[in-house]
């Protein structure tokens, strides 16, 4: 693993079985993968708009792979327990008025973002 994605454990909140997770879901050829959000897409992270009228509010896709998904759940509660950048945004944010869900939303885009690059095979 540490061969095929050496970036990927370097990432906070990421161990090896979280690592393995991802470049499962990102399979054998992750060059079909043909940008960051359809990267996202595949992981289940990717924002729908969900507004029922007034208020402007989005959900994450209903498909996609769930134990990627899974694997950026578990990165972002780790991060929310332990970095304090995490931290200080989910505080922000909740200063804001987002709900925890929200937030978890939010911080599996990014995570799903700052995942992307590592997942591609370094240039011979």
């Amino acid at each position: 693993m540490a061969a095929r994605a050496p970036g990927l454990l370097a990432l906070y909140g990421i161990g090896p079985n979280t690592a393995a997770l991802l470049l499962i879901a990102a399979g054998d050829h992750p060059g079909r993968l043909r940008s960051e959000a359809a990267w996202a897409h595949l992981c289940a992270a990717a924002p729908i708009p969900a507004s029922p009228g007034e208020v402007t509010r989005h959900r994450h896709c209903p498909g996609g792979d769930r134990q990627a998904n899974h694997a950026l759940w578990r990165i972002v509660f780790t991060r929310m327990r332990s970095d304090p950048a995490t931290r200080a945004y989910v505080e922000r944010r909740t200063k804001e008025g987002k709900s925890k869900a929200e937030i978890i939303r939010c911080l599996k885009r990014y995570v799903a973002r700052q995942v992307y690059p590592h997942l591609r095979p370094a240039a011979d």
